[in-house]
This record gives C-alpha cells, structure tokens and sequence, in this order.
C-alpha cells in the first residue's frame, strides 16, 4: 500500500435536486460536460429550461451584457429561489447506480471528498497525466456558482466500500434511462450510522481518479484562494462533490481511448516506419468483419490504407520503455514520426468513421487497461498517459448538485 500524509474525508452533505414536479428525470439531466459536442449542447437546452447543461456548460447573454459565467449563477440562484431545484433537509450521502444495457451495473456513492490540507500529500491519486488545456473555465465557474455541479469520479482502493450501504433497501429518488439506454438510479442516505461506516470504510485506502482530474485541479486552486482570503480558516471549498466507486473488477467497465492521426505526408510509409517498435502482421482488408475481429481480439492494432495489421510490440521495446500499455508506447512511437495531429477516439466505431470521413489517414486501435494495472500504477504513485483510460457508464450531471453556501 502507498504511504500518504492524510486519509480521505468522506463525508455528507445537503443536497440540492430537482422538485420532481418540475419535469421528468430525463429531461433536465446531462453528460459530463467535457463529452459534449455543441450540436449535443443545444439539443439539451431544448429539452428543458431548467436542464443542467445550462449551468454547466453555459452561453454568454450579449443583449444583456453578461458572460456566461454571470449566466450560470443567475440561473442557479434563481431555480433555487423558485423551488426548481431543492435542497434535502438534512446532510446526506447518495447511493448512484448506473446500470448498462447488458445489465452489467456500476454501484457507488456520492458524497463531499475532503481536499488535502495546502502543501500536505493528498491520498487522492491522480491514475493518468493530463493534457494541457485552460482551466480557468471550470475555475470561474466555481468562483461564480460557488458550487460542484458535477461530480468527480474516485476509485477507492478499500475492500468493502459497497458493502457499508444497501441502496436496494429502499425506492430510489430517481430513476432514468439516458440517450444511451443506460439505467440511472439515485438513492438519499440520511441514517448516521451507515454514513460513519461509509466514511469510515474511505478513509482507511487511498483513492484514485478516473474521471474529473481537472476538476479536481480546480478545486484544489480555490481552496487554496479561499483558505488564503479567510486567513487559513477551513471551509466548505475543502471538500468536492465525488461519486465513489469500488476499485474492483465487478464495478468498473475500463475501455480504451484510440488514436487517430492525420497531416503526415502523403507518401510517408507508415507501416514501415513501425517495424523498428513492432512485428507488423497484415490482418486483412479493413472491412467490418477484421475489424469486429479486432476489436474483440484483445491486440493492439493499425487500421490504415484501407488494410488492417497486427502490432506485436517487440520485447526488447517494452523492456526498454519499463511498460506494456499501448498508450505510452504508442507515443513513444507517434514522437518520432513526421509532424502530424492526433485525435482521440472513444470506440472502435469512432475511429473508424473518421477515417471513411477523411478526418485521418491511420487509427491506431489500443487496448483497455486493466483494473489490477490501474491498482499497481496508483500504488507506486505513477501516472499513466494522457487517455489512457475510458471509464463508463458516465455519471449524470443534475442528479444531485452541491452548493458551497449549504452544509
């Protein structure tokens, strides 16, 4: 187990959720706000005036000279002032159970995350690097709402966290399909003898982020502007809203991100500048039956020129980089290759409609991690690269917001 300056708090707080006469479930809730296409964005905003992208991911009013930022706390304000949203009455914690279309179910709970004290080492673990990109959107939106609109993801590395509560006990709060038939379900946990057991069951392993590291960062940078402006005084920014799963295979389902790269030249021989690194072995024509093949073959592989390859990694490569995930060699690979511009793919089918589209000339199809990897890699405090994992099914924004202004 790693050594660590503190324990993670887990602890309750009072929620603020949808009045269920305002509009069903699936009306007001939202993906992540960092899988959101604009196309998707506004599709959302028309479904309900009071759906939780509009806080989330919100647009600037020009007429009235506000930014979007003055939108969002408007907005949030005033559906709490007319009773659109609600807060429970008294701190709790929340059971969430998503649920996939083969019935294969992820059960966690949702709850208030205690940041590290500034300057002391956190048992919070980031599991991957993360691509540079501005942070100051999700900070301003902090500073204006003054609250998590949605929840980060943690791992943890306790044994029997699940079994501290029972969701089942009783109906749940909310339940709702999304556009992608998975089944969401909310639970309010207010008994004060099972949230000590679930706070007591955290506190005893560290826990590992798989989704919401630059959320994460943002909290940690208003914590410590709060802290600085209060004089140090501790305060509800030491905490961040965090739907805690299990760290165990029969809760999580980790996919793999792809690689799509386009710009190199036209006649660059891609397939021969890979057999340095790889055993390049052709599969076939790249038509739907290699590619289902490859997809569920567990190989790391090329699509490219319309022909589908093999990338047996070579041992001395993998002795060299001091691992075998296929997103560190395959950087290690794309670094020396001509300029180019990779793009992320989040499935197969993904990777493969931009290369029939013209959005890239090869895809690079990687391997999902493993549980027990993610567990050796935080252990040893290490850090996988960027994209490296695809956890889903992803939580819900609008099932349960947490507002710094509430205990």
């Amino acid at each position: 187990m790693c050594e660590s300056g503190s324990v993670p708090r887990f602890e309750p707080f009072q929620g603020l959720r949808y009045r269920p006469e305002v509009a069903p479930v699936a009306q007001v809730i939202a993906p992540p706000y960092d899988v959101i296409s604009a196309t998707e964005r506004n599709h959302l905003a028309s479904r309900h005036q009071a759906n939780a992208v509009l806080v989330e991911l919100p647009e600037a009013d020009l007429s009235a000279g506000r930014d979007r930022y003055a939108v969002a706390t408007e907005l949030f304000t005033r559906w709490q002032a007319e009773g659109v949203l609600v807060a429970d009455p008294v701190p709790s914690l929340y059971p969430y159970r998503m649920t996939d279309p083969s019935g294969r179910a992820t059960t966690g709970v949702i709850g208030a995350l205690g940041l590290a004290e500034p300057g002391e080492e956190s048992d919070i673990l980031p599991h991957e690097q993360t691509l540079p990109k501005p942070k100051s959107d999700r900070l301003d939106l902090l500073r204006a709402t003054r609250a998590n609109l949605s929840p980060i993801w943690g791992l943890s590395m306790a044994a029997g966290v699940t079994a501290t509560f029972d969701p089942t006990d009783d109906d749940p709060v909310a339940d709702v399909y999304d556009d992608d038939g998975v089944r969401h379900q909310l639970w309010v946990l207010s008994d004060a003898d099972t949230i000590a057991a679930v706070g007591a069951a955290v506190a005893t392993a560290p826990v590992v982020l798989a989704d919401g590291h630059h959320r994460y960062e943002t909290a940690r940078t208003y914590q410590a502007e709060c802290r600085q402006a209060n004089g140090g005084v501790a305060g509800p920014f030491d905490l961040v809203m965090a739907l805690i799963v299990e760290l165990s295979e029969d809760q999580l389902t980790v996919g793999a991100i792809h690689r799509t790269i386009s710009g190199l030249p036209e006649d660059f021989d891609l397939v021969g500048a890979l057999a340095p690194w790889f055993d390049v072995v052709r599969a076939g024509a790249a038509d739907d039956r290699t590619i289902g093949a490859l997809a569920g073959s567990s190989s790391l592989a090329l699509v490219t020129g319309g022909q589908a390859y093999l990338l047996l990694a070579q041992a001395e490569v993998e002795e060299q980089e001091g691992n075998d995930l296929d997103s560190n060699l395959i950087a290690t690979v794309l670094a020396g290759l001509p300029p180019h511009e990779v793009m992320h793919r989040h499935s197969v089918a993904e990777a493969m409609e931009a290369l029939r589209e013209g959005e890239g000339q090869a895809a690079f199809l990687l391997r999902p991690v493993t549980v027990k990897q993610i567990d050796e890699w935080a252990n040893e405090r290490r850090r996988m690269p960027p994209k490296t994992t695809f956890f889903s099914p992803k939580p819900r924004t609008g099932m349960v917001f947490r507002s710094l202004d509430l205990p």
